[in-house]
């Protein structure tokens, strides 16, 4: 999963097909995404509020420093897949936070994906309208 080196926490986070790669360090509370500061990259404020949700569970606002890098999907998506990626890392660093976390929900993968299209179909499941003549 992730290994410690000299106090660098590292955790993977997914949610649908939003992949994120997270740092966490002993710090100030900085969270950086893709190079740039959270609010900048997640615009609105309820966004901020997912990524920041473990901290606030396990009371340690402020204390780490997080570095990230993120793909696929959509905003929300990648929101949800860096709080996943802080959760695992955080249980890295102190194992104590793990039953709070995992109570919270926060260290399980959310697997909604959309379902892939089926041939012979308009989409996954629509099919094309049907013509008794």
């Amino acid at each position: 999963m992730a290994k410690k080196e000299n106090n660098v926490f590292l955790g993977t986070g997914r949610r649908k097909r939003s992949i994120a790669r997270v740092r966490l360090m002993q710090g100030t509370g900085k969270i950086t995404v893709n190079g740039k500061d959270l609010g900048e990259y997640f615009g609105t404020e309820i966004l901020k509020v997912i990524v920041n949700q473990p901290f606030a569970i396990t009371n340690t606002v402020g204390k780490y420093d997080v570095v990230c890098t993120v793909a696929g999907g959509g905003f929300t998506g990648q929101a949800g897949a860096v709080r996943h990626g802080i959760s695992r890392a955080l249980v890295q660093a102190n194992d104590e936070y793990r039953h709070n976390l995992k109570h919270n929900g926060f260290l399980t993968r959310d697997p909604r994906m959309k379902e892939r299209k089926k041939y012979g179909l308009k989409k996954a499941r629509k099919a094309p309208q049907f013509s008794k003549r």
